[in-house]
């Protein structure tokens, strides 16, 4: 029974009265006949650096940085200075045919840093949003240059773009694709790289390479009707922490350019230093044709997404109004200037301090605290990229048999690292560690001690 005194309790009630929550089957959070909820419901009240605090005063390890947003922790002061200053000079103005200095200098900043060739920048407030842009740009871009017949688009296996119904298109998320078919455009599925299905005695650049090769083959027999190949660059994040080894994106910008097919690096969730540099396309020295940014670019404070393009898209599109070539889309927030000026704070934090170091070391501590898991005969693979940790559960680590998906084993993990305080939200079956870069020597070595038992948890018969 309940706690009268819980403010947890009360709010509860409130929410589960007048809200419907993402990503969630509702009826999991009903009281079941045992007293409990299948999935807890937590209201939070507050949160500071790496935890939240709910309303009962209990806190949280926020292991997962909200979704991957939080990249400096929670109300970080830098980012809280810059949108006090910025609330006391503009707060919002429409960007059509307008302009204001947070818009002008973060596209300033964001092509400084980003690779070279970039040349444009279009905002958006939202990732799926910045995935649709680039889509439609990718498709008007050739169509502006007579190549109509350039419809379709190639995407890898088991990747993720958003939920919006351009961006589950491009979608290989079964449940997603089930549910929305009628709906969606279908793309074409090239092999995805990622290390885990690698063959007996292979490596993950050679597991790489193979996946390179079958992108080859479907662009050489459809590469004069592909629009774009759109990828996530190193982690497929939200499709299971899969992940490459770099010398797929090599090898995929050269196949993408020699059949004139634009790539589109969705860097939604790996950017800004999460996995080990400040854009995962540094590491193979790959500059795309459409950029894709949102989560980490306000450090998880407001919403905010750009896609970056080159000067050679821009130019297809700068005409005489008469030829009806412009790019048709727009947000009502678009480049809202809170919004710009704590993203142009989270650029100076990086230029300012040594954050990317500071990653490397913290990468490597969660490296050793992961290590053990190995080991485990219920876990598969321990893979990690940058200051991502995915630790991947299976009913057989020998064979690699899944569990069956209505156990919900992954759920268990949860439940179990929650009630030990803190968030873990895992992938089907797959845990992972992407916590802020705040996070410090004690709260990894409670992350991982929590992670241990919540295997043994979801694990246990």
């Amino acid at each position: 029974m309940a706690d009268p005194t819980s403010r947890n309790a009360a709010w509860i009630h409130r929410d589960l009265a007048v809200l419907w929550h993402p990503c969630t089957q509702m009826h999991d959070h009903a009281v079941g006949p045992d007293g409990t909820r299948t999935i807890p419901l937590l209201p939070i009240a507050s949160a500071q650096g790496a935890w939240l605090t709910d309303m009962d005063g209990r806190r949280y390890l926020d292991a997962v940085s909200s979704w991957w947003t939080c990249l400096f922790g929670h109300r970080d002061p830098r980012l809280v200075a810059a949108l006090q200053a910025q609330l006391d000079a503009l707060d919002h103005v429409l960007l059509a045919g307008f302009g204001h200095a947070p818009a002008i200098e973060l596209a300033e900043e964001l092509l400084r840093v980003t690779p070279p060739g970039l040349a444009k920048v279009f905002y958006a407030d939202n990732g799926s949003a910045a995935v649709e842009i680039a889509l439609k740009l990718a498709f008007h871009y050739h169509r502006n240059r007579g190549a109509t017949r350039r419809t379709r688009f190639v995407a890898l296996s088991g990747g993720y773009h958003g939920e919006t119904l351009g961006a589950l298109a491009v979608t290989d998320v079964p449940l997603y694709r089930e549910t929305y078919a009628p709906l969606l455009l279908q793309p074409l599925l090239a092999p995805s790289p990622d290390a885990y299905l690698a063959a007996p005695g292979e490596d993950a650049e050679h597991c790489a390479l193979r996946a390179a090769q079958g992108l080859r083959e479907l662009l050489a027999a459809h590469g004069d009707t592909v629009c774009a190949l759109i990828l996530e660059p190193l982690v497929q994040c939200a499709g299971g922490m899969r992940m490459h080894h770099p010398r797929y994106l090599s090898e995929a910008r050269k196949a993408c350019d020699e059949h004139g097919v634009l790539l589109i690096a969705d860097e939604i969730a790996v950017g800004f230093g999460r996995t080990g540099t400040l854009f995962a396309c540094e590491q193979p020295g790959v500059s795309p044709d459409l950029m894709l940014l949102s989560k980490g670019l306000t450090g998880g404070m407001l919403p905010l997404a750009a896609v970056l393009a080159t000067q050679r898209i821009y130019d297809a599109f700068y005409a005489e109004h008469v030829t009806r070539k412009a790019f048709l889309h727009s947000h009502s927030y678009t480049g809202n200037p809170l919004a710009c000026a704590v993203a142009r704070a989270v650029l100076r934090t990086f230029a300012g301090e040594p954050i990317l170091e500071h990653n490397r070391a913290t990468a490597a501590r969660m490296r050793d605290l992961a290590a053990p898991l190995t080991a485990h005969p219920h876990v598969a693979q321990v893979r990690q990229t940058g200051m991502i940790v995915a630790i991947e559960t299976v009913a057989d680590a020998r064979t690699r048999r899944s569990f069956p998906a209505l156990e919900r084993r992954g759920l268990r993990a949860y439940r179990h690292a929650l009630a030990r305080g803190v968030l873990l939200r895992p992938l089907g079956d797959v845990l992972y560690w992407m916590p802020p870069y705040c996070v410090g020597e004690d709260e990894l070595a409670l992350l991982a001690t929590v992670t241990a038992e919540a295997v043994d948890a979801a694990c246990a018969d």
